[in-house]
């Protein structure tokens, strides 16, 4: 076993690169037998070379300059190597090089560690997710050359007054064609994905210190928005004159008794309708936002939709369980659809699923525990926002509380 190192240094010369009688001047490290070349930048006349001393020959004053900047290399190449030795890392020429260079994690930027994160995700988060954090970075390069001046900064220069400074410039930045400056949440929500870039840079041991330990994230409670009872039926009996707007229509109502989200719907096929546990018709699928398994008994009024698209000419090309449109024209379409059937609410097709969640499931007595493995999420946190706004649900249950809680004092008197 090997107890001591062995570390040696060499300047020399690429002489078969030699160009006007001037060549380039490198330093090899050598570490136990193992070497690395640093090219100095620096070039040298080749007749003024010694190799054996390893300076310039003469007392020019150009000789003289090129051995006092040799002389330095040489004492800071040994300053690396004590500094790995005295902190007991493991010592080898790439390190030392490394060090030298200063390419050691305390000259990581803030664009290295993007980069780093963009390349470690791009084939793990949805299309979606990437491209929000990709408008993300665009915020965070804004912030840069606006506020700061800069095209980038060192990782040890994240402190919380960034974050702090980040979210002030973020609140007061004007999206271009926006109606107005981003709302609170919108402005929480690139904080939080500007925290998990730099996590992932705390865990990979690019920062020393976590900037966000102190920063306490604050969001505006909102109510999910939701069809009623009456609007969902408006919308399933409208007769409309025109096609697409009954296809579109048609997908939302799928949507609306599935819990199912937009990009999953335009992905699903014959084969994801599979006999479930009670040997009915079920649709079995992944939710490509979070990879998460997806069960679905299909109710009635959704198996009727699958039957009428069943012989489509478009179904039939695609082998989708439904006909295939872009979501930028079906949310185009819900506005149609909205107005057709007198509803004053902003029709999203991401409405259907909030529908699913409070109108046909947890207001009809289907326990949330449910209803979030129906709706594939991997927290029941994020289905608890669902069982707030239910206010109609609250308001039955209570009743049934106080016609139970009377059922009782009557019996009670009957006894006394």
């Amino acid at each position: 076993m090997r107890t001591s190192t062995t570390f040696s240094i060499l300047f020399w010369i690429y002489s078969k690169r030699v160009k006007n009688n001037q060549t380039g001047i490198y330093a090899r490290v050598t570490v136990n037998g193992k070497r690395v070349n640093i090219s100095l930048k620096h070039k040298v006349n080749v007749t003024t070379w010694d190799a054996q001393r390893q300076r310039a020959k003469g007392t020019s004053e150009a000789s003289r300059i090129l051995n006092l900047y040799l002389s330095q290399v040489q004492a800071q190449l040994f300053q690396c190597f004590q500094n790995l030795k005295l902190s007991g890392k493991l010592i080898t020429a790439e390190l030392i090089k490394a060090e030298y260079l200063d390419e050691s994690n305390n000259s990581k930027t803030l664009q290295n560690l993007i980069e780093y994160h963009t390349k470690k995700t791009e084939k793990i988060l949805a299309s979606g997710t990437l491209r929000n954090f990709d408008v993300t970075r665009r915020y965070i390069n804004k912030y840069l050359n606006n506020v700061l001046k800069t095209s980038d900064i060192y990782l040890k220069e994240l402190d919380y007054k960034f974050i702090c400074d980040f979210a002030n410039f973020l609140r007061l930045y004007w999206p271009k064609g926006h109606p107005k400056a981003m709302g609170n949440n919108t402005v929480m929500k690139h904080i939080q994905r500007f925290r998990k870039i730099v996590t992932l840079g705390y865990h990979i041991e690019w920062i020393e210190r976590d900037p966000f330990v102190r920063w306490k994230p604050t969001y505006e409670k909102r109510e999910r928005p939701y069809l009623s009872d009456n609007e969902l039926s408006n919308i399933e009996t409208y007769d409309f004159p025109i096609a697409r707007l009954e296809r579109v229509r048609d997908l939302f109502v799928f949507s609306c008794y599935t819990g199912i989200a937009y990009v999953d719907i335009m992905s699903l096929s014959n084969d994801n309708i599979i006999k479930g546990i009670d040997g009915n018709d079920w649709i079995f699928t992944n939710r490509q936002k979070t990879k998460s398994p997806v069960k679905v008994p299909l109710l009635a009024k959704a198996k009727t939709l699958i039957n009428k698209y069943q012989s489509h000419p478009m179904t039939q090309i695609t082998e989708t369980l439904f006909p295939v449109i872009t979501n930028e024209k079906v949310n185009l379409y819900l506005k149609e659809i909205a107005d057709a059937c007198g509803i004053k609410k902003n029709l999203t097709f991401h409405m259907a699923r909030h529908t699913f969640a409070t109108t046909v499931t947890l207001s009809n007595g289907v326990p949330i525990e449910t209803v979030s493995k129906l709706l594939g999420h991997s927290k029941i946190a994020s289905t608890q926002i669902y069982a707030r706004v239910v206010e109609r649900k609250v308001s039955e249950d209570m009743e049934l509380l106080k016609i139970k809680l009377g059922t009782n004092k009557s019996a009670m008197k009957k006894v006394n």
